[in-house]
């Protein structure tokens, strides 16, 4: 299958780059800078010239394509709502381009704040919201009922590259910044997590086997403790590990407050039951601990 990817040269996206052409898929990767255009012809990948705001390039590369894995996203929390706007910009003019196709089209959405209090599941709806911006779930699955083999794939918190880790990769800059590394109350909350090679493997099996409308959970584990984590930033960085309050969280977090103190564990076991995904890579805490994985 010929993929038209963006993100192909990202943290994700090259793993999951090499994944499909490890399979026989054929890579077209969205290339925005002379350094994505390197990391993708050394993947071997197809060079494709664009941006997410660049709406025909996005056009050109799903038209051209048998299917579509969407994996960019600016990741400015700060202007958190208008990149969400770009993000659905870009998703409805690859979709518009793909109706009537059947292709498969996947969007990128995430596990956390799909609702409280609970283990998240596939089988739960994200409804829109003004607090979540990101709407990249309900924008690519409303081709689902337009000929698009439409799915949303959720992530954790992805690790698996010195210095990546998902939102917790953020909390490490603060603490750095801030000199202290800071967990919310008793810091019990948990955030589920999978290695980088696992979530590579899930986009190629729903690229090839998902179904329209389809969710899946790119899930290793359910959900590991904040202060678990926090104390692994403390150590990596030396630097104190503190809790503070909810109250202190905003002037803390800054952008970021939203997921602090949040318990927002979730499943995985439809998407394996689903489309056969076994997660085996190595859990967050013992990847994120290994020596100059968060250099001080």
């Amino acid at each position: 299958m010929r993929v038209f990817v963006t993100g192909a040269a990202g943290f994700i996206g090259s793993e999951t780059t090499k994944e499909l052409i490890a399979a026989g898929h054929q890579v077209v990767g969205l290339a925005r800078s002379d350094d994505n255009v390197r990391t993708l012809e050394q993947l071997g990948a197809e060079v494709h010239r664009g941006s997410l705001q660049d709406l025909d390039s996005l056009k050109r590369g799903a038209r051209d394509c048998d299917g579509v894995i969407h994996l960019a996203f600016i990741h400015d929390f700060a202007k958190f709502a208008e990149n969400g706007a770009i993000d659905k910009t870009a998703i409805e003019a690859i979709g518009d381009e793909l109706v009537g196709t059947n292709k498969p089209f996947i969007v990128t959405s995430g596990t956390g704040l799909v609702a409280a209090g609970v283990v998240v599941t596939e089988d739960m709806r994200r409804e829109s919201s003004a607090y979540v911006p990101r709407m990249s779930e309900q924008a690519g699955l409303a081709y689902a009922s337009r000929g698009v083999r439409a799915m949303a794939l959720r992530l954790p918190q992805v690790h698996g590259a010195a210095g990546k880790a998902g939102l917790l990769s953020y909390l490490v800059e603060l603490a750095r910044q801030k000199g202290a590394a800071a967990y919310v109350g008793e810091g019990t909350e948990r955030w589920p997590a999978a290695h980088r090679q696992d979530v590579a493997r899930l986009y190629r099996l729903a690229l090839e086997n998902g179904t329209a409308d389809g969710i899946y959970h790119a899930v290793g584990e359910e959900g590991v403790a904040m202060r678990e984590m926090i104390e692994v930033v403390g150590r990596a960085l030396d630097v104190p590990v503190i809790s503070i309050t909810k109250e202190q969280a905003g002037e803390y977090y800054g952008p970021l407050a939203m997921f602090a103190g949040l318990d927002m564990p979730a499943s995985s076991a439809l998407t394996q039951q689903r489309l056969g995904w076994m997660p085996s890579g190595i859990g967050l805490i013992a990847d994120i601990s290994q020596p100059g994985y968060f250099k001080a």
